[in-house]
């Protein structure tokens, strides 16, 4: 099954979590496989981003959905890894004009989404119970350094957008296939202040921090040493084993990710009163029927006339003044 493991190094200011999603990643492409599927290329960093998502939500405990998107002017239109507080995930991926086709054979980051310097990263927080006027937050950064050269890995994004957004060091390794999606993340602990301006002073003591922790240097550089085979190949116990047996690591009970998608019919049915019953009818008469595929798990929702009907009834009889009677 699909496995988190959270740990910290006992006495050291560093954190750390190791996720493989096995079955149900294997799921999230066997549904898309019945839509025709998407290139190695794809899958591989479409499971990196499940892996890199499901660690950041387990990391910061979020309540309500975290959206992992990249996005560009490459063969690869958008790519989306979404994880919801219980860590239940799902992913998909779109593709330009050309299609899928048009992706190379062993494309890089680059040569899929970023092109000319266009590719985005975006990283949202979308609370579960939103309040009046709350908005979903979102950051953004692009898919270069400071030095504006391309980066070619996942896994250097995240860091760099750790590293501006949190001013935390984080360490991520990241790997893919068709069978598994799996990444250990190494971070280090935030300093926390005290007293009235204890906002203020944590972010100014971890700006002071950055880069100045040995503990934290020595821990990454181990990390840093798994290759992406190993991450694939090996166990949690025994990946850890390796990288860190010389450290006394505290070890918690170990989460299990799962995939699931969260559309339904009833959603369905919402988006398409949202697009009136002109435009429906329409659509029903070229085709008969409306069909709606889910992007993410690829199940299909058909509604017939009769069905349209009572979309648009229902939302009359809840009109102001109806008393909802048959």
């Amino acid at each position: 099954m699909s496995e988190l493991h959270k740990f910290v190094f006992d006495g050291l200011p560093v954190r750390g979590m190791l996720v493989r999603l096995t079955r149900d990643w294997q799921e999230v492409l066997r549904r898309r496989r019945e839509a025709g599927g998407y290139p190695p290329e794809v899958e591989n960093l479409l499971g990196e981003m499940a892996a890199a998502a499901t660690l950041m939500q387990a990391n910061i405990k979020f309540n309500g959905a975290l959206v992992l998107q990249i996005s560009g002017d490459g063969p690869l239109k958008l790519a989306v890894a979404e994880v919801q507080s219980d860590l239940s995930f799902r992913a998909t991926a779109s593709f330009g004009p050309q299609g899928r086709a048009a992706v190379p054979a062993g494309a890089s980051l680059s040569q899929l989404v970023n092109l000319d310097n266009k590719g985005r990263c975006a990283f949202t927080l979308d609370p579960k119970d939103r309040l009046p006027g709350q908005q979903a937050y979102q950051g953004v950064v692009p898919l270069f350094g400071d030095r504006h050269e391309k980066l070619e890995k996942l896994s250097e994004v995240l860091e760099h957008y750790m590293l501006q957004s949190e001013q935390l060091d984080t360490r991520l390794v990241l790997a893919a296939n068709h069978e598994l999606a799996a990444g250990l993340l190494i971070q280090r602990l935030p300093v926390m202040g005290q007293g009235n301006l204890a906002g203020r002073m944590d972010r100014d003591a971890n700006e002071d921090q950055i880069g100045r922790s040995e503990d934290y240097q020595r821990i990454a550089m181990l990390a840093g040493t798994l290759q992406a085979e190993e991450l694939l190949t090996l166990g949690a116990d025994e990946i850890l084993h390796r990288l860190f047996w010389q450290e006394h690591l505290l070890r918690y009970e170990p989460m299990q990710p799962r995939f699931a998608c969260s559309c339904s019919r009833a959603r369905v049915g919402s988006m398409l009163r949202s697009l009136g019953q002109s435009e429906v009818n329409q659509i029903l008469d070229e085709q008969g029927q409306v069909e709606v595929g889910c992007e993410f798990c690829g199940v299909q929702y058909r509604f017939d006339p009769v069905d349209s009907t009572r979309l648009f009834t229902a939302v009359a009889d809840q009109a102001p003044g109806s008393t909802g009677l048959q």
